[in-house]
């Protein structure tokens, strides 16, 4: 009996599915690079059940971790924080960022504008790389890379630097 072939994921051609999550106090802007499977099927921002995104998150900052839409978003405006995806739109198969294809950029002028950020975090090497080379110069600072937190970063995960890099935040957060 011969096995039946994995049917191989063909890249989409999708646009991102939500705004940023940010107010006129939001101090630093934190950057995926676009929604997951998981997270778009969820309806929010790392919504995979294994993505330690928020646990990490309320570690750094000594809270409680939110664990629903409206209890991450007022944890995000009650802690100065801007989150969104360094892409618009994009081609790509699955959840993997080295797939990406086509990708292009979100317009971050109005949102740095009607805001207090200083200082733009990315998540992951491929968001950072993203960043650097589609947003840097029109927006006017470079990105600060912070490990992935998607359950593929497990390995680093469980090294002390990886909660070292993501305190950082607290550095321009208490400014």
């Amino acid at each position: 009996m011969k096995d039946t072939p994995k049917e191989e994921k063909l890249p989409a051609l999708l646009t991102h599915p939500w705004a940023p999550v940010y107010d006129k106090r939001s101090k630093i802007l934190i950057l995926g690079t676009f929604p997951s499977p998981a997270s778009r099927e969820y309806g929010f921002y790392y919504g995979h059940s294994q993505n330690i995104f928020w646990l990490t998150l309320s570690q750094v900052l000594d809270k409680p971790c939110p664990l629903d839409k409206s209890s991450k978003i007022k944890f995000l405006r009650n802690n100065d924080i801007a989150l969104w995806d360094v892409l618009y739109s994009c081609e790509i198969a699955g959840a993997s960022d080295s797939g990406i294809k086509n990708p292009t950029p979100n317009d971050f002028k109005p949102l740095i504008e009607k805001s207090k950020i200083s200082v733009i975090f990315t998540t992951g090497k491929k968001a950072t790389e993203l960043f650097q080379k589609l947003c840097s110069r029109e927006v006017g600072m470079e990105a600060i890379y912070l490990p992935s937190t998607s359950p593929a970063n497990r390995a680093s995960q469980k090294k002390a630097k990886f909660l070292e890099q993501w305190e950082t935040i607290k550095i321009f957060l208490d400014k």
